[in-house]
């Protein structure tokens, strides 16, 4: 076989012919079908896949993209590279050759190495650029790998184009320190903007488009002393996105900071802010924005709220049937109060919204007061925490009682004054669901007398409370069978009779889950409902032992039990349950 060629339809369709893949008739279906302008642009692979043909001798499996380059890896003698954008060092595969070059050859670095770089080509059979590169990149090999035509396309554009950005705003960064980023920034509108200022917003966008397409629920932006850091909160941990020059960073984050209409001169206090914008799906999105004065100049968090994520169904969230019945008795109540408890990103807020969103009839009126506003939903009314008019919760809910609410949302108990009104409104026939950060049920007892609240007004009024954690759920398309570490699971489960299986899964890792091995997250809750002996503990000031001791004799089974039937039911990992549960 010639040995430098391109590849172009009537080869791929002759050869999968041959290979007795598809028929003629398919063949001549493909080739004489007429094309839209932009698809004269695709790689004959992404032309034949959109027929979406089943496999001729198989009668199995269709005709897919990653099928039919498997297949074409397989022609070629090479391997097929599937490209993680979390796991790129962007600015180093973007050194290896221009994008001239890249483009003319169809190539993108995927990989650099100490002793090779792996190159990633959607043709195969074009070789002739090999010796060119070559000596530029010796003493280093070059390996070949076939990259899907798709992947190869779009991430050749925006490697390229994130590297121009930050190359751009590093030649600028004289002007930049003479001039002032903030500056800069604020004259360059969208419809004008200057050069450098285009170079941020363009990065801008790919960080949160990136965002949106990872389902990463935080950004964090890091400066440092000479090289910053864009890092991604996905399924609760961080990855590493970018390493990007300290100049550029700063740019970035006063880009963020007008946008969010904070006070951009403001460098030395921490500051809030919001940001709406929309997902690639079209989706309104809202990002909450948070500021700190770090050693190295300002750190910039963006917390993002995906209203698919924050109302969903209770299955979703990971409760059972039985959980569900419970907890669904308990809001039935007509006054009293429910909490919510664990520590921040355990998806308290997530329950309380799904709650919330099943008691909000027409017949109810729900009012919430929230720090900030998470998501906004027709069906509640909100209010939001505001210091700098002295509008704390404890003022809110003062004023929420005068609207005659039947369930009032607090956002979170945190002092003194706060709680007290929550207790108060509950003694006056409302129904308060809330927030506290303590690490199981039966701990949120002592830690609302802490904050200064009678024991007898809490066994008068509280309900129940819900611990909660999410643990990440195994990938389904590439979990694994291997038999059970008896020691993890007794340290799990010690005093806890629950029966010990041969074989537990673990996380292997694929292409769907990023090679995590993990796909998205689920809850596990502890429920305690408050009995008449528990109110009698907590009227008598009881110390937190007690409490757990009343709580298992009620059958109540704490975090760490709820997390090993999750195992047992296949959902997760015993070392993810070990990672998130506390084991006191």
């Amino acid at each position: 076989m010639n040995k430098n060629f391109q590849i172009d339809l009537s080869w791929c369709l002759e050869q999968l012919c041959v290979d007795g893949l598809i028929s003629e008739r398919d063949r001549l279906l493909i080739k004489t079908t007429q094309r839209r302008k932009d698809q004269y642009l695709w790689h004959p692979l992404q032309w034949i896949a959109s027929f979406k043909l089943e496999d001729f001798q198989a009668k199995r499996s269709i005709l897919t993209l990653t099928f039919l380059c498997e297949w074409l890896a397989m022609k070629s003698d090479m391997d097929f590279y599937v490209l993680d954008p979390l796991k790129v060092d962007v600015a180093a595969l973007t050194q290896v050759m221009s994008h001239e070059f890249a483009v003319k050859n169809h190539l993108l670095a995927v990989d650099v190495q100490q002793a090779q770089v792996i190159i990633g080509t959607d043709q195969p059979f074009l070789i002739e650029w090999i010796s060119n590169l070559e000596q530029s990149l010796f003493p280093k090999k070059i390996k070949c790998v076939l990259l899907s035509p798709e992947q190869l396309q779009r991430y050749q554009a925006e490697f390229y184009q994130v590297s121009r950005a930050v190359i751009f705003s590093e030649k600028n960064q004289i002007r930049l320190n003479e001039k002032g980023v903030e500056a800069l920034l604020q004259l360059g509108d969208q419809q004008n903007p200057d050069a450098n200022d285009q170079h941020i917003v363009k990065l801008l966008d790919w960080i949160l488009q990136f965002a949106f397409e990872q389902n990463a629920s935080d950004i964090h932006i890091e400066p440092a002393k000479e090289q910053g850091k864009i890092r991604f909160r996905i399924d609760g941990v961080l990855h590493n996105i970018y390493k990007m020059p300290a100049n550029t960073l700063t740019a970035v984050i006063s880009r963020v900071k007008i946008l969010g209409r904070m006070n951009v001169a403001e460098k030395r206090k921490p500051q809030d802010g919001r940001l709406k914008t929309r997902t690639p799906k079209g989706q309104e999105t809202e990002l909450r924005l948070s500021t700190l004065p770090t050693a190295f100049g300002e750190k910039l968090v963006m917390r993002i709220f995906d209203p698919e994520v924050l109302v969903r169904n209770f299955k979703e969230l990971g409760f059972d049937e039985q959980l569900l019945k419970k907890w669904q008795n308990l809001t039935k109540h007509s006054h009293g109060i429910l909490l919510v408890t664990g520590p921040t990103g355990s998806g308290k807020t997530t329950t309380l919204y799904s709650s919330l969103k099943q008691l909000a009839t027409d017949q109810v009126n729900v009012c919430t007061i929230e720090d900030p506003i998470e998501m906004l939903e027709p069906s509640f009314n909100q209010m939001q925490v505001n210091p700098a008019i002295d509008l704390d919760f404890a003022d809110g809910i003062r004023a929420l009682m005068r609207q005659d609410p039947d369930i009032i949302m607090v956002g979170e108990i945190r002092d003194q004054d706060t709680a007290n009104m929550a207790i108060q409104a509950a003694l006056t026939g409302h129904l308060v669901l809330s927030t506290l950060h303590t690490n199981d049920a039966p701990s949120s007892l002592p830690r609302l007398h802490d904050l200064g609240v009678q024991p007898f007004l809490s066994a008068a009024t509280i309900l129940g409370i819900l611990a909660q954690r999410l643990v990440r759920k195994l990938c389904p398309h590439c979990k694994q069978k291997i038999p059970i570490n008896s020691l993890q699971w007794q340290s799990l489960t010690f005093d806890y009779v629950v029966k010990m299986p041969n074989e537990v899964f673990q996380a292997v890792g694929c292409e769907k889950c990023r090679n995590t091995g993990y796909l998205g997250r689920i809850g596990i809750y502890q429920l305690m409902p408050i009995s008449l002996h528990t109110k009698q503990l907590i009227s008598q000031n009881a110390p937190l032992d007690h409490l757990s001791l009343q709580a298992k004799q009620e059958g109540i089974e704490p975090l760490r039990i709820a997390g090993a039937r999750k195992v047992l039911a296949g959902i997760t990992t015993l070392e993810e349950v070990l990672r998130v549960v506390p084991l006191n």
